[in-house]
């Protein structure tokens, strides 16, 4: 049996310490070891997206890394997206205004995706937005309310009541 290791890793903005095991990927670090659950266990091979985390600012798996390949890193994870505890950020509150979040089990990944979007370009276009989340799977939307949401938040769109 391998000794646990010590890491620190900033979440959210708070320095966060915890021996782990090696073997820990960082989406169960996150959800077991900190109780950050909004980062979903998916397909655990990388493929859908769900458990994507903002690393230094660029998206990236939580199940594809371990723990301590982060250690001394700052992650963002969908909990850290709004501005204050009990709010919404824009693009969050542009996807519940466009239904864009039907069964919710992707949405952590896409509104992580899609910050990371707006980040870099606060005008896309809807191949630009379809191209940055399509790396992430969603069953329930047919992808349309997402794009309308990314819209909606870059102020392209009005809402859409209905």
């Amino acid at each position: 049996m391998t000794a646990p290791i010590s890491v620190e890793i900033t979440v959210n903005g708070t320095v966060r310490r915890a021996f782990v095991e090696p073997r820990t990927t960082l989406v169960d670090f996150l959800r077991d070891h900190l109780a950050l659950t909004g980062t979903h266990v998916g397909c655990e091979h990388g493929i859908c997206g769900a458990c994507s985390v903002l690393l230094d600012g660029a998206p990236v798996r939580a199940c594809c890394l371990f723990a301590a390949q982060v250690d001394g890193m700052s992650v963002t994870t969908v909990e850290g997206l709004a501005p204050a505890r009990g709010e919404l950020s824009k693009l969050q509150d542009a996807f519940l205004e466009s239904h864009a979040l039907q069964c919710g089990y992707c949405t952590p990944g896409m509104l992580i995706a899609c910050t990371d979007l707006l980040a870099r370009n606060p005008q896309p276009s809807e191949e630009e937005i379809r191209d940055a989340i399509g790396g992430n799977l969603c069953r329930c939307t047919g992808y349309q309310q997402i794009v309308d949401a990314v819209k909606l938040a870059s102020g392209q769109e009005e809402a859409a009541h209905g």
